[in-house]
C-alpha cells in the first residue's frame, strides 16, 4: 500500500525536498515542545498522581497543591498537543524530519527536566522530588537523566550538521 505522499508528483517532492532546510527551526521546536510536554506529564502522572511524592506548588495548603498540579497538567498537555499540530503540519507539507523532531524532542525534556530540578527545587524551593532526609541522591539522578538527554539531542543536531547529505536528503534520514 503506497503512502500519500508517495503519490505526489515529482515536481512536488522536489520542492518539498528543496525547502526541507526551511522547515528545520519548525522540526526542532515541535520536538522541543513534545519533549517538554512529555517529561512534564511524566512527572506529573508519575510523582504527582500515582506516588504522591510532591505537588507543583508545595508551599501552601493540599488544596492549592492539586490545583496547581492541574495547571501544570493543563500547561502539558497544551505544550504536547501544540507540538503535534506543528507535526502534522510539517508532515502535510512532506517536511518531517524524524532525527531533528527527536533531538528537539530530548532538548525539550532535558530542558525541562534541568529547569525543574535547579531552579523550581533548588532556587526557588517550590518542591523538592521526594520529601526524604537524604534528597541528594533523587538531586543527582533527576539531573543527571537531564544533562544525558540534552547532551544527546545536541550530540543529534551536530551529527546532522557535520554530514551534508543529511541536510540535503530527508530520505537517507528516515
Amino acid at each position: 500500500m503506497m503512502k500519500g505522499y508517495d503519490l505526489m508528483d515529482a515536481e512536488t517532492k522536489k520542492t518539498n525536498y528543496s525547502d526541507h532546510s526551511a522547515y528545520s527551526k519548525r522540526n526542532l521546536w515541535s520536538g522541543i515542545l513534545f519533549g517538554l510536554g512529555l517529561v512534564a506529564f511524566i512527572d506529573e502522572t508519575l510523582f504527582h498522581q500515582l506516588l504522591h511524592w510532591h505537588h507543583f506548588y508545595d508551599k501552601s495548603t493540599t488544596d492549592i497543591g492539586l490545583v496547581s498540579d492541574g495547571l501544570f497538567h493543563a500547561f502539558s498537555w497544551f505544550a504536547t498537543i501544540g507540538s503535534l499540530f506543528m507535526v502534522a503540519d510539517l508532515r502535510r507539507r512532506n517536511a518531517l524530519w524524524l532525527k531533528r523532531w527527536w533531538s528537539g524532542m530530548m532538548l525539550g525534556g532535558g530542558g525541562f527536566q534541568l529547569y525543574d530540578g535547579i531552579i523550581q527545587h533548588k532556587l526557588m524551593g517550590i518542591h523538592q522530588i521526594r520529601y526524604v532526609e537524604n534528597v541528594l541522591i533523587y538531586d543527582l539522578v533527576w539531573n543527571i537523566l537531564a544533562a544525558a538527554m540534552i547532551l544527546i539531542g545536541i550530540s543529534l543536531i551536530f551529527k546532522m550538521q557535520k554530514d551534508p547529505k543529511l541536510l540535503r536528503d530527508k530520505a537517507t534520514n528516515e
